[in-house]
């Protein structure tokens, strides 16, 4: 017994010695003082031990005991000295309150899709959503695009087979709901598009908003003033709209809409060719040949369509010369928002 005592005496030295933090002097205490610790098993075990010899053994045991109690002491002393003097060597205040951790932002895309949802849902239009891997009778027959319009070209949509392919548009989800619902209908719908193009102002995936309204008497009057009180609410009250004839295949009679430039006020630069406007949306009444694929009486029904990209809209809102911008997540740009 007086051979192991020696063996654990020069191993909790040891381990004191070595010791670099409070935390591992802790787990030494705990190991060798501590309640279900080594000296408490061996004051255990003196009952054990003939009495000629449990007087010498009791007498190293504690001896050895309040050595390490000493030593753990002393070294946790040394330890929290050092501490002190490398926070006094150091640059840290530590009466300073930590710094607060960066504070999640919005997307600008993210920002500017809210607002436009904020819009429609005050002029009672509903959120409709539907899948981005279309069929090209929704994504293209039944909106009244034939299948020799340069639209359905290879070099302009992204193709899985023949008659399947990433929606170029949001308008089929128009087609969907109006095959399950019967008018009046008020929707918008909001998700992400594809095409075949990239450069400063185009990317293969980006964001769409489509709107349909479709009741009996609808007017593009109606239609007119719909989207002069969006550009108002979106780009403030002292933006000029205008309405060009234009042509798409679901529309008839159909428009672009302009706004006056955000950059130069309408006075003429280079984002708007000197002309003092640009175009941000397109719309239309719907086409006649459209209600037909859905079962609707054109005589009966009327409504028109918008659609409107939601980074064209992000980049005249704020300024931005670039698209690329929004998707290569350079927190120096995102932070600005």
């Amino acid at each position: 017994m007086l051979g192991e005592l020696v063996v654990l005496k020069e191993g909790v030295y040891e381990e004191i010695r070595q010791a670099r933090s409070l935390h591992e002097l802790e787990e030494i205490r705990i190991k060798y003082l501590g309640r279900k610790g080594i000296f408490t098993s061996v004051f255990k075990c003196l009952v054990r031990i003939p009495k000629e010899e449990r007087k010498e053994i009791g007498r190293l045991a504690n001896e050895i005991k309040n050595k390490v109690e000493a030593l753990i002491s002393k070294k946790k002393t040394k330890i929290k000295r050092r501490e002190e003097d490398f926070l006094k060597r150091s640059s840290i205040d530590i009466t300073l309150s930590p710094p607060l951790p960066d504070i999640a932002k919005k997307h600008p895309l993210t920002k500017v899709l809210d607002e436009i949802i904020v819009i429609f849902e005050g002029l009672g239009f509903q959120i409709e959503e539907g899948p981005e891997v279309e069929s090209s009778y929704y994504n293209f027959d039944a909106l009244n695009i034939p299948a020799s319009h340069p639209a359905r070209d290879m070099h302009d949509t992204f193709y899985i087979t023949d008659e399947v392919l990433l929606r170029t548009h949001t308008s089929p989800v128009q087609i969907r709901v109006m095959e399950r619902t019967k008018p009046p209908i008020r929707i918008i719908v909001p998700g992400k598009v594809y095409r075949r193009d990239a450069d400063i102002s185009h990317s293969p995936m980006f964001h769409q908003v489509e709107g349909l309204l479709v009741d009996e008497d609808t007017s593009f009057a109606e239609l007119k003033g719909v989207l002069t009180l969006f550009v108002h609410r979106i780009f403030g009250e002292e933006t000029r709209i205008r309405f060009r004839p234009s042509f798409f295949p679901f529309t008839e009679p159909s428009a672009e809409i302009d706004i006056s430039c955000v950059m130069c006020k309408g006075n003429g630069c280079g984002v708007c060719k000197t002309t003092g406007f640009v175009e941000i949306l397109g719309a239309g009444m719907v086409d006649p040949e459209v209600f037909k694929a859905v079962g609707y009486d054109p005589e009966r029904f009327s409504g028109f369509a918008f659609g409107m990209g939601v980074e064209r809209i992000a980049m005249l809102k704020y300024g931005i010369d670039n698209i690329r911008l929004f998707f290569e997540n350079d927190l120096r740009f995102l932070e600005q928002f």
